[in-house]
This record gives structure tokens, sequence and C-alpha cells, in this order.
């Protein structure tokens, strides 16, 4: 369902997802954690169930924060959106990975640059923790949540279950348990 409040300029979504993916690093949850301070908690575009829907929906297929980046542009303004989002998104990450990679492929051999990218590995990891702590608290309100939330991240970092395979387990743990419910009033 598009955002019937507000009309949001196509411009303004490219510009905004361009600076995203110019300004964003770490791949996955560090850009989602980026995606949802600036469209959620800055702009207020969508509300944070809506973004929480778009993450569970970008999971399924492809790249995780671009499928995040589409899914906020798709409810802003239609397919139009979702295409000014990826695009914006997507551009920057292109023009540095291409001249990132031409510098590496020219000096690769300098010890200098080969200390500086084992450094960055901490800094992504922290990033991703502190994004997996800040949606779980707001999210993660009762014991039955709690016990999915581990038992979703026991399947997937333990067991290396797929992550389409644990969200579609879990969305019939959930239809089971309402429709347990409303059997039992």
């Amino acid at each position: 369902m598009q955002n019937a409040t507000k009309a949001i300029d196509l411009r303004e979504i490219f510009l905004t997802f361009a600076k995203i993916g110019l300004t964003g690093f770490g791949g996955g949850m560090a850009i989602v954690a980026l995606v949802e301070r600036v469209c959620v908690k800055e702009k207020g575009w969508l509300s944070d169930e809506e973004f929480l829907h778009g993450i569970a929906f970008g999971q399924i297929l492809g790249p995780f924060s671009l499928n995040s980046c589409t899914f906020t542009g798709y409810y802003l303004r239609g397919v139009a959106g979702g295409v000014a989002a990826a695009v914006g998104f997507m551009l920057p990450s292109f023009v540095i990975v291409s001249v990132l990679s031409w510098l590496y492929f020219t000096y690769h051999t300098l010890p200098e640059l080969q200390a500086a990218l084992k450094g960055t590995n901490p800094v992504v990891i922290g990033l991703i923790l502190v994004v997996a702590v800040d949606m779980g608290r707001k999210q993660i309100k009762s014991g039955g949540k709690l016990l999915m939330a581990l038992l979703a991240f026991l399947a997937s970092a333990l067991l290396k279950y797929n992550s389409a395979l644990i969200l579609l387990a879990a969305a019939v743990a959930a239809l089971g348990l309402a429709i347990y419910k409303r059997e039992a009033r």
C-alpha cells in the first residue's frame, strides 16, 4: 500500500537513496540501519512496522539492502519510486566500486593498502550488532517473540538454513498460532 498522506517527489527519493548509497558502507544490515534512520526516523516516510515488513520481504530474494531501498521507494511512489530508490542507491556504489577496483588492481601490492582494508571488518561487525540490538528492543516485547528470534538466529547461524526458509517457517508458525488462538475463543 502506497503512502497516501503525502506524495514524495521522485527526485527527492532518488537523491535520498543516492546519499544513502554514497555514505553507507558495509552492506546488509549496515545499509538497512541507515535506510531506517533516514526514511523512518528522520523523514517519517514510513513507520517502524512498515519498514520491518520491507526488511522481511527484502530477505526473500536478491540483495537485502537493495530490496529494502526498493520496497521503501515503492511504498512511497509505486514502481517509479522503487526504480528511483534502487537506481539512486546503486549508482554511487557502482561508481565508487569501479574506481576502487581500478585503484586496488593498480596498487594492491602496497602493504599500507592491505593494512587499511583489514581494519574495516571490525567496524562493519559493530554496525551490524548495533542495528540488531536496536531492532530487537523495538520488536521483541514478549517471551514468544524472544523465543522466535532465538530460534531464527540458531537456524541461521548454527544450522545455516536459508533466510527465506526461516521467514516462511516463522510465517507458518505465526499463522498457526493465530488460528489456534482464534479457535480457542
